[in-house]
């Protein structure tokens, strides 16, 4: 069964805690997580690429010069896409990259990263992750002090303001709950900062 190494607040381990084989413990599906991943980023696309097309750049009607005489190529009008400030041919237009993927992947998906962290010995639990104030320099104390060096996803039980606001200007440190974690922010992220709480909650809502 895998474990993880339990801390306090001032950066000192206080034990270890056994993690759910269900979640924790799984084969990792590297499929699955691509899916997950490439899924993620194409939600993330605005799709607000646009350019004209030759029917809708404005040009004159004109024909540029007579058909035939002048040894040059023949030459209809002047929004040919083949001119400079003619339209585009296959131009993009806004469209919508979203699609979705079925909850079983999603799940799955979401247990084989937790599974992969947890195999990389790369999960950190807080007993009680909670500041009474809002102070960067602590907290930047704390990640140092578990060995967290440069990219981390502290996860909270709930949205704690305290916390969230003194990890924010911590380049590479992303803050989240444990009802909205997803694959990608896993696998982006080096260490799992995890409250004890909020470890519960995961184990409660995905097992």
């Amino acid at each position: 069964m895998p474990k993880a190494n339990v801390f306090n607040m001032d950066g000192k381990q206080v034990g270890e805690i056994e993690l759910s084989e269900a979640i924790f413990g799984i084969e990792p599906n590297k499929n699955v997580m691509y899916d997950s991943v490439k899924n993620h980023l194409a939600n993330c696309r605005q799709g607000t690429q646009s350019a004209l097309t030759k029917g809708e750049v404005s040009y004159t009607t004109r024909k540029p010069w007579r058909q035939k005489g002048t040894g040059r190529a023949r030459a209809g009008y002047a929004g040919s896409p083949v001119w400079t400030h003619g339209g585009v041919a296959f131009a993009p237009k806004p469209r919508d990259y979203s699609y979705t993927l079925n909850k079983k992947v999603k799940r799955l998906a979401l247990k084989s990263a937790l599974s992969s962290k947890a195999a990389e010995n790369e999960i950190v639990v807080i007993d009680g992750l909670k500041m009474d104030e809002i102070k960067t320099k602590t907290f930047k104390t704390l990640l140092d002090n578990l060995g967290v060096e440069k990219k981390a996803l502290v996860i909270t039980e709930n949205v704690e303001n305290n916390v969230v606001k003194s990890a924010r200007n911590i380049p590479g440190v992303t803050t989240t709950t444990a009802t909205i974690i997803s694959p990608y922010m896993i696998l982006t992220s080096g260490k799992l900062v995890i409250d004890k709480a909020a470890l519960a909650k995961i184990e409660e809502v995905f097992a």
